[in-house]
């Protein structure tokens, strides 16, 4: 079995949402984006590698086939011990991956007109997550996923003063 400092945060992501209960690899996939979107982005390919590790590990096993052909998983007793361990691990440094960053720190390469069409777009992306961020956070009941949405609300709100900043000309 797996050692559970060796836990990768995909995996715990994977392990926190099937406590909710048994899961497909699409629903983790959506579930995913709703719950972590705003920090931690998990893609469907890598929920997909995950899932065999995870049940090679002991961590999950099979459930019930659902629908064309897909699968649930469910979280083992071995799972939520795994996941609690990482939980009271040392998380370690951040570290923030954003493409949108990146091509900002080069946007210099770009005409004025690409850079107007790289802050626009990204810009029209950053409101609609920050009024979706308040949303979650007004109708959160649970304390932590309330801190976490006025976190998101912040990101957003850092991001879009970040491109406000920025010369497109």
């Amino acid at each position: 079995m797996e050692h559970v400092s060796e836990l990768n945060a995909t995996a715990a992501a994977l392990l926190g949402l099937l406590h909710e209960g048994p899961q497909t690899g699409g629903d983790l996939v959506s579930a995913a984006r709703g719950r972590f979107g705003a920090f931690f982005s998990v893609t469907r390919s890598q929920v997909y590698r995950e899932l065999p590790a995870l049940a090679e590990a002991g961590l999950v096993r099979l459930g019930k086939q659902g629908p064309r052909s897909s699968q649930q998983y469910v979280i083992t007793a071995a799972g939520k011990k795994a996941f609690k361990s990482w939980l009271v691990s040392e998380p370690g440094p951040d570290h923030l991956r954003s493409p949108l960053i990146l091509r900002l720190v080069h946007a210099g390469s770009l005409t004025a007109k690409q850079r107007v069409t790289l802050v626009d777009s990204a810009k029209v992306t950053y409101s609609a997550g920050q009024d979706a961020a308040r949303n979650a956070a007004k109708e959160a009941t649970d304390p932590y996923e309330k801190a976490v949405a006025e976190f998101a609300v912040a990101h957003a709100k850092a991001v879009l003063k970040l491109l406000d900043a920025v010369p497109v000309s």
